[in-house]
């Protein structure tokens, strides 16, 4: 009796299943009344019956395999027209919807286009031919789906005709982006570009070069195979075969083409490798006989299946290998798992698909969660209406979280952004019109309309908290970057080290090289001080040597220790010029080393001097001795320049000053001299100071000389001149950046070598020109003579002073003559001093000496 049933049920089942649609109203999915309608189209079943009769009639078959996911989709698409009616974004403007099940058929997908381009509110429900559908009102206004390529291809040229928006939640085929052929298609997802360019790109990246492809026989899987094929190519990557099964379940042949295709895996043994452009119900049974054999490998999804959960629910699945998927990007699931969790009270009176759910679920009550997809793909619809009618409630509730299992969230999220698209661009064009009116706008105008303003170039866009893509803020790109096109995601980033580009910019502009230049305000002052320290050289030059035979001149050390240092000062001054313009390899290498080398020749001669002043008025026979010993004019020179060269030559073999660019600021480069060695050119300047260090102690020892002829103190203060400002130098040259740090350099060089010029020469040229009768040598001697008495006397008084202490030696021992020791021990020091400073006129001065001497006596 039991199997009587069962026989009779199966034979209603088939019979019922086998019965084509009566009524235009028995093929709506599911329906609601609003303002405005939206179309939808949605696989909710994975194929239709083919009929046994040749030729077929031309009907439509009912559908069977009823799924999961794709039955979520659709539900995704009402709840989002019900969170729109019921925010404000629409304000009084209800959206109503058809959707209609395209049984994974081209053919009933473009019938139920037909319906979507009917005639609105016209009972007949035929299309009208016009030859221009500008003012035509069809049924819906828009059009979500389909979610195969291929469906979405056909519909698309159907709707064309009156351009009415199709926005498609799946479909990834390249083809779809070409504007010509498919004006009014728009999409919430990538295309197939991106995806088979990162499939490729993980497999180099992988190591992997010998692949396998399987891929459906329709326009969705020639492209993605074509497309593959090239960024396989430009990675290095070859396929091994490609395997091309039927489109759709309902071909006769797809099992014998998928055991083929098993067969070919296992021959081409060294393929661990395959890319899978498949739909769900093809991987389904291609795994499913893969696990029968034994097929282990590495399997890369495309986005069609890579989370389908009804993969997971394949016996042993996990024998299958590994399995590597790409999907689309997951929004906020929230309000849709709530929407799910109160499913039951949804009203289901024009919601067939929900109707059928509930059915299954209820036959299927007995089949744990794991088999349940396979129990509903088994049953059909209208045999199940009268099994559990009674129990419907309480199944239905239960299993809302297995719903939820089967969730696809990157798919739910394309159809709520496709759905919210569509309300931004109604909300654009209803702030004008009374959208309820259904004849306020025609379908091509929300081409045209779009949920956000167009970002201009110069700007981006920028996500609001909303989760939806197509409504975005446009905000100005920062410094540094730029956009040169309209609506883009995001700013280009420019070449810093090259290019800048300012706030809200089209393009990046070219960095300004900036450096020293020679029309700087700042260098043109610099220089023209220069250049009067060299005219400050020449004239002293022109003086000292028409003044040659002067006192002051030979005091001086005669014309050519004169005309070293003034060479020095002016190679100083000149070395300036090598600091400003645009730096070169040769300026770099040229200007320290020249200031380096001209400045310790110029502070060798002032040591000299120094020590010779020291030498004529040292009344210490010891240090009398020291000095004698120690002055060596030339060799001192020498050795003291040469050390510096040597430490130039170093400094440019081993670490050579050079020419750089600074690309640290944002708008300017700073070419600069990059000094090459820090230690090296810190040596050099502490070798100057040692050498100026040592003449600045001579130089104090001798401050106290003759004020007409003293060089000495003048070389101290121009010595104290030349550390305050190399001791300023040190701070603000390590913190100065910039195209005006060289010009630091030049200041201070100035202030030294005026300092020290002025010092030296200025005070003699004073004597030369303005007080001439104290330029004799009558009056050079006379003054030397009453100093050296002074100092002699003092110096005897103060041996006096000690010999008083010891007055019994004194008078044990009395020098001859009657006068003191120390005195005639002064006069003696004082000879030796005259013979030290008047050498080059020794014979003059002696006859002098003699001739005053006897007056004086």
């Amino acid at each position: 009796m039991a199997l009587l049933i069962t026989l009779i049920t199966c034979f209603v089942i088939t019979l019922a299943t086998s019965q084509p649609c009566q009524t235009p109203d028995d093929f709506v999915a599911a329906t609601s009344s609003g303002h405005i309608m939206i179309g939808g189209l949605f696989a909710i079943h994975e194929k239709i019956l083919s009929s046994e009769d040749f030729p077929r009639p031309p009907e439509i078959q009912k559908c069977v395999g009823f799924e999961i996911s794709v039955f979520l989709q659709t539900l995704a698409m009402i709840h989002s027209i019900e969170m729109i009616n019921n925010s404000t974004l629409l304000s009084g403007v209800k959206l109503g919807y058809e959707i209609y099940d395209t049984c994974t058929e081209v053919t009933v997908a473009i019938a139920a286009a037909l319906k979507f381009l009917s005639k609105f509110n016209d009972s007949r429900e035929i299309m009208e031919f016009k030859c221009n559908y500008s003012r035509y009102t069809p049924r819906v206004k828009a059009v979500i789906g389909a979610g195969y390529s291929e469906i979405s291809m056909a519909v698309s040229r159907i709707l064309n005709l009156q351009l009415m928006p199709q926005v498609s939640y799946e479909s990834t085929a390249e083809i779809l982006s070409d504007k010509i052929r498919f004006p009014s298609f728009l999409r919430t997802v990538p295309s197939d570009f991106y995806q088979t360019k990162a499939m490729a790109h993980l497999i180099q990246k992988s190591g992997w070069n010998w692949i396998g492809i399987i891929t459906t026989d329709d326009d969705y899987g020639r492209q993605a195979l074509n497309t593959f094929a090239v960024q396989t190519v430009a990675n290095n990557v070859c396929i091994a075969f490609k395997e091309v099964l039927p489109a759709f379940l309902s071909d006769d042949t797809i099992e014998i083409r998928i055991n083929q295709t098993l067969e070919k895996i296992i021959a081409e043994a060294h393929v661990n490798v395959i890319v899978v452009f498949l739909r769900e119900f093809h991987v389904f049974n291609l795994f499913s006989k893969a696990i029968e054999r034994n097929i282990n490998k590495v399997w890369i999804a495309s986005d069609n299946w890579s989370t389908a959960t009804k993969i997971t629910t394949i016996p042993n699945v996990k024998r299958i290998g590994k399995i590597i998927g790409f999907t689309f990007r997951k929004g906020n699931m929230s309000s849709f798992q709530s929407f799910l969790q109160n499913l039951q009270m949804f009203p289901s009176d024009q919601n067939k698909p929900l109707n059928e759910y509930a059915m299954l679920l209820s036959a299927c009550a007995h089949v744990k969660d794991s088999d349940l997809s396979q129990c509903f793909s088994n049953h059909s619809q209208k045999t199940l209406i009268y099994k559990a009618k009674k129990n419907i409630g309480r199944n239905f509730s239960m299993k809302n979280d297995f719903l939820w299992d089967y969730n696809e969230p990157g798919l739910v999220h394309s159809v709520q952004l496709a759905v919210f698209a569509l309300g931004y661009a109604l909300r654009d064009l209803c702030q004008a019109r009374d959208c309820q009116n259904p004849n306020a706008f025609q379908p091509w105008e929300q081409i045209r309309s779009k949920c956000s303003k167009e970002c201009s170039p110069g700007q981006m866009k920028k996500t609001t908290r909303s989760q939806h893509i197509c409504c975005y803020e446009c905000v100005n790109c920062p410094e540094n970057h730029y956009s040169n096109q309209t609506d883009m995601d995001h700013c280009l980033l420019c070449n810093n080290k090259t290019h800048w580009a300012p706030v809200k910019s089209t393009t990046c502009f070219e960095k300004e090289v900036e450096y020293l230049n020679w029309n700087d305000s700042l260098a043109i002052l610099l220089l023209a001080l220069s250049l009067l320290g060299i005219m400050f050289v020449l004239a002293i030059g022109i003086i000292f040597t028409r003044n040659l035979n002067t006192p002051v001149v030979k005091s001086s050390g005669g014309l050519m220790v004169c005309y070293v240092i003034l060479l020095c000062h002016f190679l100083n001054f000149s070395s300036t010029g090598f600091f400003v313009g645009e730096p070169q390899d040769f300026m770099c290498k040229t200007r320290q080393t020249l200031f380096g080398v001209s400045f310790t020749l110029c502070i060798s001669c002032i040591l000299t001097k120094s020590l010779k002043i020291l030498l004529a008025f040292s009344f210490d026979p010891k240090l009398q001795n020291f000095l004698k010993g120690l002055y060596k004019p030339i060799p001192i020179i020498f050795t003291c320049t040469g050390v510096q060269v040597v430490i130039c030559t170093f400094w440019l073999i081993f670490a050579a000053p050079a020419v750089e660019e600074d690309l640290s600021l944002p708008r300017v480069i700073i070419r600069e001299c990059e000094e090459g060695s820090v230690l090296a050119f810190g040596t050099m300047l502490g070798y100057i100071a040692i050498l100026a260090f040592i003449c600045f102690i001579f130089a104090f020892k001798g401050r106290k000389l003759p004020e007409n002829y003293n060089e000495a103190k003048f070389i101290t203060f121009g010595m104290l001149i030349y550390f305050i400002a190399w001791i300023t130098f040190i701070p603000v040259y390590a913190t100065t950046f910039g195209k005006h740090l060289p010009a630091v350099e030049i200041i201070v060089i100035l202030i030294s070598n005026y300092g020290i010029l002025c010092c030296t020469f200025f005070p003699k040229c004073y004597v030369i020109l303005c007080k001439q009768d104290t330029n004799t040598k009558s009056a050079f001697l006379n003054t030397i003579y009453t100093y050296s008495s002074r100092s002699a006397d003092s110096l005897a008084m103060s041996h006096i002073s000690l010999d008083s202490t010891h007055s019994s030696n004194t008078m044990a021992n009395p020098s001859s003559g009657g006068k003191p020791a120390a005195w005639q021990k002064s006069k003696d020091l004082q000879t030796q001093a005259f013979e030290h400073i008047f050498k080059e006129y020794a014979t003059s001065a002696s006859k002098t000496w003699s001739r005053k001497r006897n007056l004086s006596i």
